[in-house]
């Protein structure tokens, strides 16, 4: 590994002290040992995005272009997983397969703008998911935060990018991501934290990371998009600060002759078209090549915190393209040496119109004592503030605070940020920061969170409470249509005195309560109640708009005032489900005595309404002539009747490709046995869920479901994996669905090709499903089953100018509960009682522990990612390097006529792979183009369509295009010499053209080392 080490001061053992907390006096410090690790050029980055998936990191692309371009700046990236639970709409690899592939794919759309550095965590990408607590069951919470800690202090990086860590991501992976970036800047700067990485013969140091934008607001007036410093004379909406670039500026890379989009061969193409090109640059996600011209655009970073001084957008400065590096790898325009650390801090975040607070100024020199100065706060108009302070010698190795008073104004807006800045002066240079409390009311009445949204505000309060500036979680419950349920609304007094009030409901038709207004009484400061409501529906039939607005109003007595909330409540259909009086025949019809209870509408749209254009193309349908599902149960299974309207059959999926159902005609029904998977925060990891093809391209019968059958697999549930056909054997703990049974009326047109009619005979098709209740990973609780059937339709998915329908994801999502997101949330599936059910008496209560099947590729399997950490030191993955006591050295590697020969020596044992490479290892093409090479070499080779049918995909497997020439595994001891890896000739002559060997190294305790050695005779 690369080292560096000085005896320069670092501002890398800051332990900074949470926003919301309590104000810091000063920052521990690290053991300062010996000397202090510095990372040299080819392992440091001054801008580090962290993102959970690629193609989720696509907004950096056209910044890190221009930042590195015009600036100098290097850009990497953190990548959780590598996307392997996803589908494949480029090819048949799945699971590490997949993972390979999609890391490519991440390092080509990012490569062009000088992000050559992707540090992937090997996580595990499981499935979607909403639940940033099943995520972190999956990726192992505490070792994702260690590799994390670990780039940071190995890369060094000032300014970190990355999703917001709040329930507005949306995907739980997303989620937890945003909050590795929160976590991981305070645990790299936290001498307690992961305390082994700082010691011993290569040990790090803690790190500071100067800037982050993770969460903020970007919205707002002024500014430009077609000129440079696009940011000058923008006002944020918000009260972030707001960096922009724009992408305007020419690349380096030049339009190729013949190009389709008309524009003169060896003109620069704009860094904006260069990102649009590399967020195309995903096939295996469903992106297709980009043939259209950018336009300049100007992207923008809202800053979430900031520990160096920096300009704010009332500034000229502010305005500027390289305005994210000020204070963090240029100096900032105020004057302040480079490394000067300048932030403020607040003894609380939430605060009480008229209640006093204390705010801290924590300053530190970056070079050299800093001559005594003042200090000053600005406040929101009406609030009042201590005098400004004299500020004495600020010093590189002490931190200096300075202390004020502020007072919100009595008639301050409750519920709202409000922002609070500081300048410091001294002598002709001045440093700006700023930073934000919330006001909330005297006592706020809250609906009493649960499953992930408490879980959310448990993490603001214990882990992260500076990330509160985002906002606490959203209030939301859903509830059966006719149903009762309890309203409990916590109420905390956050005053300085005693409160008593009321709590009140405002209902919408069709609601009642026991009471629309409680009492409490005499709340102590600081203390809180729990007032609860019962709340009763009275639909008979699921309104149109399944969400509903409660408002919640608290009132309170010194002094008199209200708080406010509103709950969102989502209305679920409900059912029961009756003993069928004749055990259902799976044959596709439903015969008398089979199906006896009421019909399920399934034609409401959740998802993609865009793409149907009524009853006639995927079954919407308010009254119920559209898509339609009957459900029974006998003995101990559930039979399913699914009526289908459509009128166009989509791509016919291989038995390779019955999975991601999505991406093609399908329905899906999913089972919550103990209707409590939400509550439980495992989401659908508790749950059941079958994905259904209704037809197959299976003309030899391969999947056993007859001549072009149907196909079904588990997604995104406790066991997922194929559940038919041959691959099934495959699946982890196989069989994962046993016993179901599946008909289908559905008969495949026999053609993908968009020439052949494509419309279904009889405007649709049946399923009939038997489902063993064996199969669930829990007994049902026959008075709380959680259900939904959603279909998916997908029509014409052919590309532009082309006949051959895709293996693509385009499709309208419709469903019995048809609320966004519906896959992947329980608690808004509907309800059904399945009556006079019981289960075994042996079958466990407690769901089974979930099995993702496909695992995630280790990275040490990657030759992109060993090229890269022999490269720049950073052990694969973030994982503890290879000790001088266990790891591998390479004395000599030879090419001979028909074998690699390596000589080798190791202090240990472990397993080694060697991997024969040919060609540029950062970037592989991955779409194909009638482009002349010559014309448009690598990088930029593959981006640009000359001709319409331009953007099929080069073959990959199983060589990675061509440049593994070989590979092999070997176990280590200490007595292992020689290593030989075969070759024919034409391999030997590639080898010796351009030929490296890549090896990685992993020991039994999963430390890890890489090299990368250039071939010769």
């Amino acid at each position: 590994m690369k080292r560096y080490r000085t005896m320069v001061a670092l501002l890398a053992a800051a332990v900074l002290i949470p926003l919301g907390g309590v104000a810091a006096t000063g920052m521990a410090q690290a053991d300062p040992g010996p000397a202090k690790y510095v990372a040299d050029r080819a392992t440091k980055i001054d801008v580090m995005g962290e993102w959970a998936h690629p193609d989720d990191d696509t907004s950096i692309i056209g910044p890190c272009g221009v930042w590195h371009d015009r600036y100098g700046t290097k850009c990497g990236v953190i990548m959780v997983t590598r996307g392997e639970g996803g589908g494949n709409s480029a090819g048949t690899e799945l699971g590490p397969d997949l993972g390979l592939r999609r890391e490519n794919e991440d390092r080509v759309a990012h490569y062009r703008s000088g992000t050559i550095d992707i540090f992937n965590l090997d996580r595990v990408d499981f499935f979607y998911n909403q639940s940033a607590p099943l995520t972190q069951y999956f990726w192992n919470h505490e070792e994702t935060l260690r590799r994390v800690t670990r780039v940071i202090r190995e890369t060094q990086p000032e300014v970190y990018i990355g999703f917001t860590p709040t329930l507005a991501a949306g995907h739980g992976n997303h989620q937890q991501a945003g909050r590795l970036i929160w976590e991981g800047v305070l645990a790299a700067a936290d001498p307690n934290m992961f305390p082994e990485q700082l010691k011993g013969k290569d040990a790090l140091s803690t790190w500071q990371v100067k800037k982050v934008f993770s969460g903020g607001a970007t919205a707002g007036t002024g500014g430009t998009t077609t000129a440079a410093n696009c940011t000058t004379g923008f006002t944020p909406t918000g009260l972030d600060t707001v960096a922009g670039v724009w992408t305007g500026y020419n690349s380096p890379y030049k339009w190729p002759a013949g190009n389709l989009q008309g524009q003169p061969a060896g003109t620069p193409k704009i860094w904006q078209q260069v990102a649009d090109e590399g967020r195309a640059a995903y096939p295996t996600q469903s992106r297709v090549m980009y043939k259209g011209t950018s336009a300049p655009a100007c992207s923008r970073f809202g800053m979430t915190e900031s520990f160096v001084p920096f300009q704010p957008n009332s500034n000229t400065a502010a305005g500027q393209d390289d305005a994210i590096l000020f204070g963090a790898t240029k100096p900032d325009p105020g004057g302040l040496p480079l490394g000067t650390l300048e932030y403020l801090t607040f003894d609380r975040f939430l605060n009480v119109a008229g209640t006093p607070f204390q705010a801290t100024l924590h300053l530190r020199s970056g070079a050299g004592p800093l001559k005594p100065g003042t200090a000053a706060l600005t406040v929101p108009d009406g609030w009042k503030v201590s005098p400004p302070q004299r500020v004495g010698v600020v010093k590189g190795n002490k931190e200096t605070t300075v202390t004020f008073t502020v007072t919100p104004s009595p008639t301050a807006a409750v519920n709202q940020n409000a922002k609070v800045s500081a300048l410091y002066s001294t002598g002709n240079k001045t440093g700006y920061t700023d930073n934000l409390v919330r006001i909330v009311s005297a006592t706020e009445g809250r609906f009493e969170r649960w499953g992930n949204w408490k879980e959310y505000d448990d993490w603001l309060d214990k882990t992260a409470p500076q990330a509160t500036r985002l906002g606490r979680s959203p209030a939301i419950q859903s509830m059966g249509i006719g149903k009762t349920i309890d309203v409990p609304v916590v109420v905390h007094n956050w005053s300085n005195q005693p409160q008593s009030g009321a709590v009140s409901l405002t209902l919408p038709a069709n609601f009642t309560a026991d009471a629309v207004s409680k009492p409490y009484s005499n709340l102590a400061a600081g203390a809180e109640t729990t007032v609860t409501f019962k709340v009763t529906n009275s639909d008979t039939t699921l309104p149109q708009n399944q969400n509903v607005s409660i408002p919640i109003t608290t009132t309170y007595s010194a002094p008199a005032g209200t708080g406010n909330e509103v709950l969102t409540l989502s209305l679920v259909p409900n059912t029961t489900i009756a003993k069928a009086t004749t055990t259902p025949k799976v044959d596709g019809v439903a015969s008398p005595g089979e199906y006896t209870g009421p019909s399920l509408d399934l034609g409401r749209i959740w998802q993609g309404a865009s793409g149907c254009t009524g009853v006639d193309d995927c079954g919407v349908s308010p009254t119920g002539e559209g898509s339609t599902a009957k459900v029974s149960w006998s003995d101990d299974a559930l039979y399913f009747f699914i009526h289908i309207k459509d009128d166009y059959q989509s791509y016919a999926v291989t038995p390779e490709e019955c999975v991601g159902h999505w991406q093609a005609d399908s329905v899906e029904i999913l089972l919550d046995p103990r209707g409590t998977a939400s509550q439980d925060l495992m989401d659908t990891a508790n749950t059941f869920k079958l994905g259904i093809f209704p037809f197959t391209n299976d003309p030899t019968n391969k999947n056993g479901n007859g001549v072009n059958g149907a196909c079904w697999s588990r997604d995104a549930d406790n066991h997922q994996g194929y559940s038919t056909g041959p691959l099934a054997k495959n699946v982890s703990d196989a069989p994962n669905a046993p016993g179901v049974q599946v008909a289908s009326t559905a008969k495949w047109v026999g053609s993908n090709e968009t020439t052949v009619p494509h419309a279904y005979t009889g405007g649709g098709y049946d399923l009939e499903v038997k489902i063993p209740l064996s199969n669930l990973p829990a007994a049902v609780d026959p008075a709380k089953l959680g259900l939904n059937i959603t279909p998916y339709d997908n029509d014409d998915t052919s590309a532009a100018g082309t006949t051959t329908l895709r293996h693509i994801d385009m499709s309208t999502r419709l469903g019995w509960s048809a609320l966004g997101s519906v896959q992947s949330d329980p608690y808004r599936w509907g309800q059904a009682t399945v009556a006079g059910y019981t289960p075994p008496a042996d079958r466990p209560t407690k769901p089974s522990a979930p099995n993702v099947s496909n695992p995630n590729l280790n990275g040490v399997l990657s030759p992109q990612t060993i090229a890269q950490s022999a490269r720049n030191g950073v052990p694969i993955s973030g994982r503890v390097p290879a000790p001088a006591s266990n790891s591998l050295k390479v004395k000599k590697v030879s090419v001979e006529k028909s074998t690699v020969e390596v000589d080798v020596s190791s202090t240990g044992s472990g397993s080694a792979r060697l991997f024969l490479w040919t060609g540029l290892i950062g970037a592989i093409p991955v779409y194909t183009t009638s482009c002349s090479p010559a014309a448009d070499p690598a990088p930029d080779y593959g981006f640009t369509p000359c001709a319409v049918s331009d953007g099929g995909y080069p073959a990959w497997s199983p060589d990675m295009s061509g440049h593994v020439v070989n590979h092999t595994a070997s176990q280590i001891t200490s007595k292992t010499k020689h290593l030989s890896i075969p070759i024919t000739a034409a391999q030997r002559s590639a080898l010796l053209k351009d030929g490296r060997l890549l090896i990685s190294y992993q020991t039994p305790k999963d430390e890890v080392q890489a090299l990368d050695l250039k071939l010769n005779r």
